[in-house]
């Protein structure tokens, strides 16, 4: 008993010199973050709650698309994340720029165009690999 009683003592929440070291949900809470999915999305927000298994709630959540040079912010309100999906989860500096000067903000339908025509893109190269297989590169 003297030993459960001994540990139970020495847990406390870390001060706040060692938030650094923290890896708790919890020193973000109230903050802007970028959260990355497994299926590749973006979403921005701010951290409001979380729980155990990761699952995190962000208000004011944004999915953040990008396409080349183009970006664009698609805006979901408040947002429930399963902890499963996340992969990363960062603060966002709000000191610094979040987007390079290079990046170019535009509509919601323009984005999507860009989307579908790199999708296209894309299956039309692999399409043209298909095709060329038969010559055996390797």
């Amino acid at each position: 008993m003297y030993v459960c009683q001994n540990r139970i003592n020495s847990m406390s929440w870390p001060a706040p010199d060692d938030v650094l070291l923290s890896t708790s949900l919890a020193t973000y809470l109230d903050k802007k973050l970028l959260v990355l999915l497994r299926d590749g999305r973006k979403l921005l927000g701010l951290l409001r709650s979380f729980d155990q298994f990761a699952n995190v709630v962000l208000e004011g959540a944004c999915e953040r698309l990008i396409v080349g040079d183009l970006y664009c912010d698609v805006p979901l309100g408040l947002y429930v994340i399963r902890g499963e999906n996340v992969v990363l989860i960062g603060e966002l500096d709000l000191g610094k720029e979040e987007l390079p000067q290079h990046m170019t903000c535009v509509s919601e339908a323009e984005i999507r165009k860009a989307q579908k025509a790199e999708r296209d893109a894309t299956d039309l190269k692999g399409t043209m690999r298909k095709r060329m297989e038969f010559l055996d590169f390797d």
